[in-house]
């Protein structure tokens, strides 16, 4: 690999640079492409003066192409390779397949594609390799840290941050390993350049990411209007008639499309209610396989499928040009979220739909996000008290010793480590010994902001006024003027157009009996929560004294159920309504259990006693069921609190009081009001059978996932 000090020097006055910057574009976007001229001076700046530069522009732009070129014209200088940090499976295989039409050969380290990740460090030991993407995530892994990065920061030819608001607090998708970026940036040569690019930054994220970067950060900030985008919203009562109106008005619109949900549940539930009926859909999720969701992008760019249901997890990077439209069923918690998203949408046709479908539920799925946020003070102190300085914690180890679950743990040692209060090393985690000055003021400033952007979604929906405009104002477009700006002349607002909203009431009636249909599955837990015994608790491995599958009436996020269970769940505690207990005997009459109950037994509900006891009571009358009662909780023990596997199994240790469970002849069914975890019923299951019960069947009302 040639180092920088021994490369060629580019001469700024070459006649021909512009024009070989031309062909390399031609090759990646086809004959008639020119680059746009802030497209030149971003290119220039980067491969003549070796600046840092912040480019802000509309999805569709070409920002890409900024970095591609540049890399190409530098490595035919003599520079190293250009290192690109991007934050998703789907962006980075497009930007490979880019990198191939231009002739740059480019190579990807992710979750992935591990098993390549020793012959591509290989390559780029040896100079073979002219852009290396690699994600946030890898820029901390101990052995891409030690010894791969310090290579790469001394002999890049150039630094690219892609999808930029990812570094800054104030950006819609921050995401802690980004921070670590400062330090790659901190590591590179002087005349090494740094190129962040990104769709959706106001003025705060421009001004936060332009200082990360650089102090003399050259910013092109271009306008956000979208003038192939048409954008409405719709208004139904209930998830069911959002439902029934897509069913009937999917095929209406144009070409194929991104459906996009707020919970993995609501886009499982849409995308069975519209393949039952005819069209080609198929769900995408975080929780999807990487293989599989490769091979989703593919149908969705050949046109096999009219569209995606998708979370999130399809949104940055995701690139095909005819797209022709976006929907959401729910609004995001935030317009520059929003305007993200929709900008998949209408990159190379004249017309795009982009159609919001809120509803009632959408700021209680906002206000459960924002709950998983930053901890308090002293609940990171614990994690910061729980380490070592030599002797290294995995995330497994340490999890059993703090009130985090998994996720948040995480989190929170990504943040101690980009402030430098922790260290990740092989093995585990550990404690740097430096002092660590929790943020409280940064932290409350953030939620502010949160609260702010959630409302000003509310206001979108609910504006007269131009949608698009309001969107522009909301990431400061520098293309809007500051005066009374004229409307887009596309949106439903300036048009008075609006999709048709009727719905057929055969169509209603059939997605409303296919999403009434209640019942799923509660899988069992297979093991106990790893270092339980640093807590006391003698229980360790496999658990062997568990529950069998368990069933639920439906989930707190069904487009059908999920409505009416939160509405249940959030009035006064009264007795089990007659439909829904009619809705829950069809659920017991559909289980393919082993052996019929003989027995119901509930669980004592601290919130729900009367709803939990009713239910049980009733099931046991119809079904001509032993009533043992109520199992009742321990009188010292206190409410279950705790957010992670192993203290919340710690909380419910030994908390029941057994009743008598002698007339029990077969399982008892185990009856709860509403399950999370599925920690409650396997450890009550685990201290009934530990007393001599028979197999244990748990039902509840409402499942949380």
């Amino acid at each position: 690999m040639t180092s920088a000090s021994e490369t060629s020097v580019i001469d700024t006055a070459a006649p021909d640079l512009r024009e070989r910057a031309e062909h390399l574009l031609r090759e990646l976007a086809g004959p008639s492409a020119r680059l746009r001229e802030d497209q030149w001076v971003a290119i220039e700046a980067l491969v003549v003066s070796r600046r840092r530069a912040l480019v802000v522009q509309r999805t569709g732009w070409g920002k890409s192409a900024v970095y591609f070129i540049a890399a190409k014209l530098l490595r035919g200088a003599g520079r190293g390779p250009t290192v690109i940090v991007s934050p998703l499976l789907a962006l980075m295989r497009n930007q490979v397949a880019a990198a191939d039409r231009a002739g740059v050969v480019a190579a990807t380290i992710n979750s992935g594609n591990v098993t390549e990740w020793d012959e591509i460090h290989r390559r780029v030991a040896a100079g073979a390799v002219d852009v290396l993407l690699v994600s946030p995530e890898r820029l901390n892994n101990p052995d891409f840290r030690d010894q791969v990065l310090p290579r790469l920061a001394a002999d890049a030819g150039l630094v690219v941050i892609d999808e930029a608001h990812c570094v800054s607090d104030w950006g819609h998708d921050f995401r802690p390993d980004y921070r670590r970026i400062r330090t790659l940036i901190a590591d590179l040569g002087a005349d090494v350049p740094v190129l962040a690019t990104t769709a959706t930054a106001n003025d705060r994220v421009v001004t936060d990411i332009a200082g990360q970067i650089g102090t003399d950060t050259l910013v092109l900030r271009g306008t956000l209007d979208r003038e192939s985008l048409h954008l409405s919203v719709l208004r139904f009562d209930d998830a069911v008639e959002r439902t029934a109106w897509l069913r009937d008005h999917l095929s209406d619109l144009r070409g194929s499309g991104i459906i996009y949900t707020l919970t993995v549940a609501a886009a499982h539930d849409l995308a069975d209610v519209l393949n039952e009926c005819g069209h080609h859909v198929a769900a995408y999720t975080g929780q999807t396989d990487p293989t599989e969701r490769e091979s989703l992008e593919v149908a969705l760019l050949a046109n096999e499928v009219k569209a995606l249901v998708a979370t999130s997890a399809l949104g940055m990077g995701f690139d095909k040009p005819d797209l022709g439209f976006v929907v959401h069923v729910g609004a995001p918690s935030s317009p520059i979220s929003y305007y993200q998203q929709v900008g998949r949408a209408g990159r190379g046709t004249d017309r795009a739909e982009v159609i919001l479908l809120p509803g009632p539920e959408d700021t209680r799925i906002w206000s459960y996000f924002a709950s998983v946020a930053f901890p308090r003070e002293h609940i990171v102190r614990t994690v910061l008290d729980a380490l070592d300085f030599d002797r290294p914690l995995s995330t497994a180890a340490l999890e059993p010793r703090v009130e985090l679950n998994r996720s948040r743990l995480e989190m929170v040692l990504k943040v101690l480590d980009v402030d430098g209060a922790v260290h990740r090393v092989r093995g585990g985690w550990i404690t740097t010994g430096q002092q660590w000055v929790y943020d409280g003021e940064r932290y409350e400033r953030l939620s502010a902001a949160r609260e702010a952007e959630q409302q000003a979604m509310l206001d979108y929906q609910g504006t007269a006024d131009c949608r698009m405009n309001f969107l522009r104002r909301q990431l400061d477009d520098p293309g809007l003027p500051d005066t009374e700006a004229p409307g887009c002349g596309r949106c439903d607002n300036c048009t008075g157009v609006r999709p048709d909203a009727g719905v057929d009431a055969a169509s209603l009636a059939a997605t409303r009996a296919r999403l009434d249909r209640p019942g799923l599955d509660l899988a069992p837990r297979k093991q106990w929560p790893t270092g339980l015994g640093t807590l006391g608790i003698p229980l360790s491995g496999k658990i062997t004294r568990g529950p069998e599958t368990g069933r639920a009436l439906g989930r707190l996020t069904d487009l059908g159920w999920g409505q009416r269970l939160r509405a249940l769940l959030d009035a006064p505690d009264d007795p089990i309504p007659d439909r829904v207990f009619d809705a829950c005997v069809a659920v017991l009459r559909e289980w393919n259990w082993a052996q019929r109950p003989s027995a119901v037994l509930a669980l004592e509900s601290p919130t729900h006693p009367v709803l939990t006891a009713t239910l049980a009571a009733r099931l046991a009358e119809v079904g001509r069921l032993t009533d043992l009662g109520t199992l009742p909780r321990r009188p010292d023990r206190p409410p279950v609190s705790a957010a992670n596997s192993a203290h919340r199994v710690a909380a419910l240790h030994d908390s029941w009081e057994i009743p008598d469970l002698s007339p029990a002849t077969g399982p008892i069914l185990l009856v709860d009001s509403l399950t999370d975890t599925g920690w409650t019923f396997t450890v009550a299951t685990h201290t009934l059978r530990t007393a001599g019960a028979p197999p244990i069947l748990p039902f509840a009302l409402a499942s949380v996932t």
